[in-house]
């Protein structure tokens, strides 16, 4: 009988997105084939306290609450690379995971998804799946991430970057989103319809990350693509269709709460062209910011009459 291949899933983490990392760990968890991968959990509280192993099982459960802290007992992970080549040996205190051939990063938000982990897995010298520290860098931080989209010539909605000491401004109108360039899950997050919402909602982004975007408001379709693979040829997915029933947005609550939305696939409104430029875009937005492995493209279908034809940003 074949080995199997030994996968540390690694969920958790210091960001606000710590719950929807567990939720997401559960899935993998849930849809991995047992038959060829052992799973090893590696779970991070949102103190950056790592649990480790067979523990962390028992602790997902806790989606809505998030991991319990241990106790600061002067130790942590140590992740080592083993004794042979593309292994690792994890160990805390006397605590041992043993070697891994490769490890999951289900982390959200900062911490995890913005390359930090990447790095860390790099030094290590431990392979991991998805994108590498510069993409995942990239992709994490929304205004650079836009403006390399529009250097390579991908149409993106407009927004205005807010840093430390910049005033509240919005050259584009109202209604526009306000949101954290730095998050994720919708976290921070709020549609503004005048002035006086502009002020407040600067501030709640600003709890999360002191960088804030204030995004044009584009009326349309939401649609999610997946891409798989690595050059030279990744491969998108048909397009699915967002519908939220909770706002007129799609919120925390529209994303995470039972019933809060729903993904059509194939997407009913939209046409055999519609369909196929987003999958061109989605493969050129993950060409252009050199991403691997695999990774999700959003985009809204403008059908304003004024823009004289159907858009995808």
């Amino acid at each position: 009988m074949a080995r199997k291949i030994r996968v540390g899933i690694l969920f958790g983490g210091r960001s606000a997105e710590h719950e929807v990392s567990l939720q997401s760990a559960k899935n993998i968890i849930d849809a991995i084939d047992s038959k060829k991968y052992e799973v090893v959990l590696i779970g991070i509280d949102k103190k950056g306290r790592w649990h480790l192993s067979e523990g962390s099982r028992l602790l997902l459960p806790a989606v809505e609450s998030g991991l319990p802290e241990l106790p600061d007992k002067g130790e942590n992970l140590a992740l080592v690379p083993g004794k042979q080549e593309d292994q690792l040996v994890a160990f805390s205190g006397q605590q041992k995971l043993g070697r891994l051939d490769v490890i999951f990063p289900v982390l959200h938000g900062p911490f995890g998804e913005d390359g930090t982990v990447q790095g860390l897995l790099e030094l290590a010298g431990v392979p991991y799946i998805g994108a590498g520290v510069a993409a995942s860098a990239l992709a994490m931080d929304k205004d650079l991430f836009k403006k390399v989209l529009r250097d390579s010539g991908i149409p993106v909605a407009r927004h205005h970057a807010i840093r430390l000491g910049d005033p509240p401004a919005n050259p584009f109108g109202y209604p526009v989103f306000v949101k954290p360039a730095r998050l994720g899950s919708s976290v921070g997050i709020s549609k503004v319809h005048d002035e006086s919402e502009l002020e407040p909602a600067v501030a709640l982004a600003r709890r999360h990350d002191e960088k804030v975007l204030v995004e044009e408001f584009v009326p349309g379709i939401e649609v999610e693509v997946g891409v798989l693979g690595n050059l030279p040829t990744p491969q998108a997915s048909l397009p699915g269709q967002v519908v939220s029933h909770f706002a007129d947005w799609y919120d925390w609550s529209s994303k995470y709460d039972e019933g809060g939305s729903d993904l059509l696939i194939p997407a009913p409104t939209l046409s055999d062209e519609q369909n196929a430029r987003a999958q061109k875009l989605a493969v050129s937005a993950f060409v252009a910011t050199e991403c691997e492995g695999m990774a999700r493209a959003d985009f809204f279908v403008d059908q304003r009459e004024e823009s004289g034809q159907q858009q995808t940003y």
